[in-house]
């Protein structure tokens, strides 16, 4: 299936880009994409708020002050349900398919051992997704529509960035459940504000995680770095601090700007924005070159 003919879009992601760069920062929102495919739909044995578990609600919005300040802002367009920029390309549960898959698939990552690989069993409660098997053939079509365009932007945006300033700094953008899932490695523990992952010091300048930290903890909020989420495949695949690109993964407490179960913004959006935007300016500061 082709996703931006079902989803009548010209692409599967969109760059709100500044008039001018002026600031070595890329920000990305994967998993705040909210279109939904009827034939994937169609073919869920879940209703869409249960698709919706394992969608980053308005993580988008909650970035898009970043364009003003200078700095890009990729988001997806296509639903993580779908899927997931955020693993190899090719991570996928050999029980979900019916027939055998290629050698070069990673079957064996702790990713797909929850459910959560490149194409999704379940969602982010454990409920499985589908009413039956998939063709390798489906997958292999959700991943040249959907995740090679969005890694094509993302590396596009990052190199042109690296170029233009001798330094890019990639901040992936993402939020959690309040309450850790049954798939989590905190199940049913609550949640501190915010969660910052550099892959444990190693896929950005520990002065960046620092400089995170102190700002979003000068605005009141809890943090915690690299537990329960120490950074996905973007983090590890575009962190290269020898060759001057940092990538630091920011995880939002969603209870701090969402109603979790209706899935309308509450009224701490605002708010967080503002801080968040803050933020921003904080890191557009940020110069690793700096002894």
């Amino acid at each position: 299936m082709n996703f931006a003919a079902a989803a009548t879009v010209d692409l599967p992601y969109e760059i709100l880009a500044p008039a001018r760069q002026t600031v070595p920062l890329v920000f990305a929102s994967p998993h705040s994409g909210d279109i939904y495919p009827p034939d994937f739909v169609a073919r869920s044995r879940l209703d869409m708020r249960a698709l919706r578990r394992s969608e980053d609600s308005y993580v988008d919005e909650l970035f898009a002050t970043a364009p003003s300040l200078g700095a890009p802002l990729l988001r997806a367009l296509f639903p993580r349900a779908y899927v997931d920029p955020n693993r190899e390309p090719y991570e996928l549960d050999p029980a979900m398919f019916d027939g055998p898959l290629p050698d070069f698939v990673n079957c064996n990552s702790s990713r797909v051992a929850a459910g959560l690989g490149t194409v999704a069993r379940v969602v982010a409660n454990g409920e499985s997704i589908y009413r039956g098997k998939l063709s390798f053939a489906e997958a292999e079509q959700r991943i040249a529509d959907c995740y090679r365009p969005y890694h094509g932007a993302l590396a596009d945006l990052v190199t042109a960035t690296h170029s233009r300033f001798g330094v890019a700094v990639l901040i992936d953008c993402h939020s959690m459940p309040s309450v850790g899932g049954p798939m989590e490695r905190d199940p049913g523990a609550g949640r501190v504000d915010i969660v910052l992952g550099d892959c444990h010091g190693v896929s950005c300048d520990p002065r960046l995680t620092d400089l995170a930290d102190r700002v979003l903890r000068a605005e009141g909020l809890a943090v915690q770095r690299n537990a329960p989420y120490s950074g996905g495949f973007t983090t590890q695949h575009y962190g290269r601090p020898a060759e001057g690109v940092h990538t630091l993964q920011i995880e939002i407490n969603r209870a701090l700007y969402m109603n979790e179960f209706s899935y309308e913004r509450s009224s701490g959006f605002a708010a967080l924005r503002r801080r968040l935007t803050r933020l921003i300016e904080a890191l557009a500061e940020f110069d690793p070159s700096a002894a």
